[in-house]
């Protein structure tokens, strides 16, 4: 055969070949695409977890409920969207010991076969979530942390049993279980607060004034400073105008009162009838206005004692001291524009 005609027919055999094999692949290919698909469009339909729950929280399941019960559940409160699916893999992971009774935390959404083997196994991921409160935090402030924290806290009931107990709940970093019950995180909050407060017990009899006005006066420098030292010199300045008489004239107890900075201030404001406002009433409010640190307390108890009367902030923060009210305004006109 002329080795030109064999060589045309050995390269169409070759090309008829090549063709059969990429019609296999064809097919292949196509077919594990479509697996992939109808996988993704199933996980996407079924099992993905519902985007409206919202985390954290904390579900509880009864001892003697059903799994229709528990499913049904689960699917109110958005943990699941299907309680056939989700009841099928409990039953597949546990046969018919069903679902195991308990507080199931969630940190985030997930899918139906997580939490089917999380409730079939009983695993409950009930560690300690840590909360901290930060110094000069209100009762108010501690609800709305522990609401975020904590996801289904009660936050009702927390706020009712605080009521009449601002200043005396101890700002700092606990650990609370997701579940955890406002009664207890009340106690505990009050029992670090009384648990600090024994540390300074020599100081505070020696000072002679009350634990009442101790804590007042800690709860006003915890807002108007940030740094020990301008705490203590504004401790002293406070102390020496109530000793003289004069009216704090407190700029701190307003957002407490009103939910305004100094800054928003009017002079309807400052003439606002209230037992904590003390541009109108000498002395003291009638409570504290926050919960106030260990350093604020400190410094209620140990004030520097200065020359001066006065005193204001600017709006870098900056304290301008001041001895008398001529000065004052001066200087207030100097760094406020007032």
């Amino acid at each position: 055969m002329d080795p030109h005609r064999k060589n045309i027919i050995h390269t169409l055999n070759r090309c008829r070949e090549w063709c059969v094999e990429c019609r296999v692949f064809d097919r292949a290919f196509l077919m594990a695409l479509l697996v992939g698909l109808l996988g993704a469009a199933f996980y996407l339909l079924f099992l993905s977890p519902p985007r409206s729950l919202q985390t954290p929280t904390v579900i509880r399941l009864e001892k003697g409920m059903s799994l229709q019960s528990v499913a049904n559940r689960l699917e109110e409160d958005k943990i699941i969207r299907y309680p056939l699916l989700f009841s099928f893999f409990v039953v597949t992971v546990s046969g018919e010991k069903g679902a195991v009774a308990g507080s199931y935390f969630f940190a985030h959404p997930q899918n139906v076969m997580t939490v089917a083997f999380r409730v079939a196994k009983g695993d409950y991921e009930l560690a300690p979530v840590k909360v901290t409160f930060p110094e000069g935090v209100t009762t108010g402030e501690m609800a709305l942390i522990l609401k975020k924290k904590l996801g289904t806290f009660d936050t009702e009931t927390f706020l009712s049993l605080v009521e009449g107990k601002e200043g005396y709940l101890f700002p700092d970093t606990y650990h609370f279980l997701p579940d955890e019950l406002p009664e207890t995180v009340v106690s505990v909050l009050e029992e670090t607060f009384f648990t600090k407060r024994a540390e300074l017990q020599g100081d505070i009899t020696a000072s002679g004034k009350t634990l009442s006005d101790i804590v007042t006066m800690a709860s006003l420098l915890e807002e108007e400073a940030r740094t020990t030292r301008s705490r203590q010199i504004i401790s002293g300045i406070l102390w020496k105008r109530i000793e003289r008489g004069m009216r704090l004239q407190v700029d701190a107890v307003f957002p407490y009162i009103l939910g305004k900075n100094t800054f928003e201030l009017t002079l309807d404001d400052l003439a606002v009838d209230s037992p904590y406002n003390t541009y109108r009433y000498a002395g003291l409010p009638l409570g504290p206005i926050s919960n106030p640190g260990l350093d604020s307390l400190r410094a209620a108890l140990h004030p520097v004692q200065t020359p001066y009367l006065y005193y204001l902030s600017d709006k870098n923060g900056v304290f301008h001291w001041s001895r008398t009210y001529e000065e004052h305004l001066k200087k207030k006109k100097l760094y406020l524009g007032t």
